[in-house]
């Protein structure tokens, strides 16, 4: 776990916020006034990944991000597991106690599923939908053939079958904060030139010991392990979020969730929403393309006030 105060260096200056709502400390950033918009991280990052955002958005909105059990700078329970239900309880709890409505939600990696979990379980709290290299994971019938057609093109999802199968997923996971590049490099990371010791300090932090990765180590072994549980939205979850302002940002140049399998669910689920492919960017596009999603999403949140029906936007690039 990261220290509350811990800045690096000035590129993560937010306040450090905690709620214990969840039965450990979860620590969030919760930064200007206005609309909320949530953002959720995934694997193997943290806050962090959002920071650009969070400094582009908290002009005019309210800007939270939370860091999941067991990264960043909230706790990592030894008697806890990490799959996804769990993250997802974690984060409903958050919500509920800081009361949060008319959420916007922005989704990263497993921060997908985990949304569109609370969205299944809270659609009246939802206002917006964003996704960034996130999948929509909503009960689409074609979800699971998604999933299946991924994982035999991904490297990062071979990895893991193939290292839990041979006994070595827990004792390369528990090494993150050594071996950490590697991860985001073979996921699909694109802009070398961002890689200082600062940079890559921050992404090594949450994981400085194998005590602290079990956050990271549990998404990959529930993956392995068919663990995670996807949030079933019931017909009327389905009607409400289904009709909601969405937009899709996705890098063309991830190595993990490649866009030809999650874009179809995206649109399947938002017939008239709008998606975006960012050709120079990968996996953690929210770093090799901040000032574009930054554009994109302001853009998409003026023409799309919260508590409004969807507008038809203009493709513009």
């Amino acid at each position: 776990m990261i220290h509350r105060h811990e800045t690096f260096n000035g590129t993560y200056p937010f306040a450090a916020r905690f709620t214990a709502a969840p039965g450990f400390n979860m620590h969030y950033v919760d930064e200007g006034e206005g609309p909320v918009v949530l953002c959720l991280h995934g694997e193997p990052t943290w806050g962090y990944l959002f920071r650009h955002l969070t400094a582009q958005l908290s002009t005019n909105h309210r800007v939270i991000v939370p860091d999941h059990m067991g990264f960043g700078k909230s706790e990592t329970p030894a008697d806890r597991t990490y799959w996804l239900q769990d993250h997802i309880d974690n984060l409903e709890k958050l919500v509920l106690d800081l009361d949060l409505h008319d959420i916007t939600l922005v989704m990263h990696d497993f921060g997908g599923p985990m949304g569109m979990g609370l969205a299944a379980r809270h659609p009246d709290r939802i206002a917006r939908v964003l996704s960034i290299n996130g999948p929509v994971a909503f009960g689409q019938p074609t979800l699971g053939a998604a999933l299946e057609a991924n994982t035999a093109e991904s490297p990062w999802f071979n990895w893991i079958i193939r290292a839990a199968q041979e006994g070595r997923l827990e004792g390369v996971l528990n090494e993150s904060h050594y071996n950490i590049l590697s991860t985001l490099k073979l996921n699909g990371f694109e802009r070398n030139e961002l890689i200082t010791p600062t940079w890559l300090k921050a992404y090594a932090a949450p994981f400085a010991t194998p005590a602290d990765c079990r956050g990271v180590l549990g998404w990959a072994a529930g993956f392995a392990a068919g663990s995670h549980q996807f949030e079933n939205p019931d017909a009327i979850a389905k009607e409400k979020i289904s009709h909601l302002p969405a937009l899709c940002i996705w890098g063309t140049a991830d190595q993990t969730l490649h866009g030809k399998y999650f874009i179809p669910l995206f649109r399947s689920l938002f017939p008239d929403g709008q998606v975006y492919e960012l050709p120079q960017a990968g996996h953690y596009s929210p770093e090799d393309a901040p000032d574009a999603i930054g554009w994109l999403l302001s853009r998409f949140l003026g023409l799309n006030p919260a508590g409004k029906p969807a507008q038809h936007i203009i493709p513009v690039i």
